[in-house]
């Protein structure tokens, strides 16, 4: 009747096991009307836990990133495409990385199932970062970056080559992302523009933070 799913994990570690319905599509999804995307994703895999306020999020860091169809735009953290996708209807091209090797597989995924052609995905550790990788070699019009809690210290080394003129920094952590704005502000030369907090969980100490980066 309300088009519920059951997964079972019966002992971790033990594989989820799906009991409810009784076939083999192992696929969740949710929507993003508004860039007219659906993004499948398996129960194991991250997602935000609250959809309706990462619609707004995804509203407000692409008004703030303000793609054009002339740019091309790197996605760090980029997971299975819950920023990646919504950029590209608007930009010329959308690079987006990833350290897991299955969430990339699932950006790709969704790039297809939505009949999006301008991203590429490549799956990179961005905690100890490759000069040598081809997106590292290339300039990007501006950077988008969803980190995890640790931040992202290690990449913003590497931020002066990417030239970028514009950076929307997503942070869960707001101890993280305030280290990494003197990073950018300091080494980087950038100016802190604009920042704000999202109740992404409500009645939970945690909070969701954007900041914008300009040169």
């Amino acid at each position: 009747m309300h088009d519920l799913q059951i997964y079972l994990q019966p002992n971790a570690p033990a594989p989820i096991q799906k009991i409810w319905p009784q076939d083999q599509h192992d696929r969740l999804a949710y929507t993003l009307p508004e860039y007219q995307l659906t993004m499948d994703f398996h129960s194991l895999d991250f997602t935000q836990v609250n959809q309706e306020i990462n619609q707004l999020m995804l509203k407000q860091a692409l008004e703030l990133l303000d793609p054009q169809p002339t740019e091309n735009i790197l996605d760090l953290f980029c997971g299975l495409g819950n920023f990646t996708l919504p950029i590209a209807r608007f930009a010329k091209h959308v690079t987006g990385i990833e350290g897991s090797e299955e969430m990339v597989r699932r950006a790709q995924e969704n790039a297809q199932k939505n009949q999006i052609q301008n991203t590429d995905f490549y799956a990179a550790n961005l905690m100890a970062p490759n000069a040598k990788t081809d997106w590292m070699q290339k300039q990007y019009d501006k950077i988008l970056l969803d980190p995890p809690r640790a931040g992202a210290k290690e990449i913003l080394d590497f931020f002066s080559g990417f030239s970028a003129k514009k950076i929307v920094y997503v942070s869960c952590n707001p101890a993280t992302l305030a280290r990494d704005a003197g990073e950018l502000v300091h080494k980087h030369h950038y100016k802190l523009k604009y920042i704000g907090i999202i109740n992404m969980f409500p009645h939970t100490a945690h909070i969701e933070a954007i900041a914008v980066f300009e040169k």
